[in-house]
């Protein structure tokens, strides 16, 4: 797992315990002195939030588990798979994109990176240089052929490349 995106998760697992276990037990003893609880808005409000923050915990502890499990040597090394980048033709666009395989926590349009479990993503993954990819989208279908890619493990293998030459 890339560490900043472990990172990222992490600290607002931190946020989110230390707001269960410190602020909404204050705002629920608060909200309790205020007497009558069936109509208090601050107990029921302090109340939802703590869910909601259990159920987030939830989410993010799932999500470091699942992220953990990702291993290198299960991803292909021909075949556009996660930390891929992918240069593309659009062929209803006419244009070439450059698009990166990411997690959904770092995908960022704007920037290329783009989620595994995107549509877009979902479309590449498993495809070779030459191939072509249909995505459906809310505006229709786009044909996106493959013309360059470079795997995670191109990736990785340059950067130690590069940090063992110096």
């Amino acid at each position: 797992m890339p560490e900043h995106v472990k990172r990222k998760l992490l600290e607002e697992i931190k946020a989110l315990e230390h707001e269960l276990t410190h602020e909404l037990p204050k705002e629920i003893k608060k909200a309790v002195a205020l007497g009558d609880l069936s109509e208090n808005a601050e107990y029921h409000m302090a109340k939802q939030r703590q869910e909601f923050v259990n159920a987030r915990l939830g989410q993010l502890k799932k999500r470091m588990g699942d992220l953990s499990l990702v291993n290198l040597s299960n991803i292909p090394k021909d075949r556009v798979a996660f930390g891929s980048v992918i240069e593309v033709y659009d062929n209803t666009k006419d244009e070439k994109i450059e698009y990166t395989l990411v997690t959904s926590e770092e995908s960022d349009v704007s920037k290329g990176k783009i989620s595994t479990t995107s549509p877009i993503g979902k479309s590449l993954m498993g495809k070779q240089v030459g191939d072509t990819a249909t995505v459906v989208t809310p505006t229709g279908k786009r044909e996106l052929e493959i013309l360059k890619l470079t795997t995670i493990h191109d990736l990785e293998g340059a950067e130690n490349g590069a940090s063992g030459a110096r």
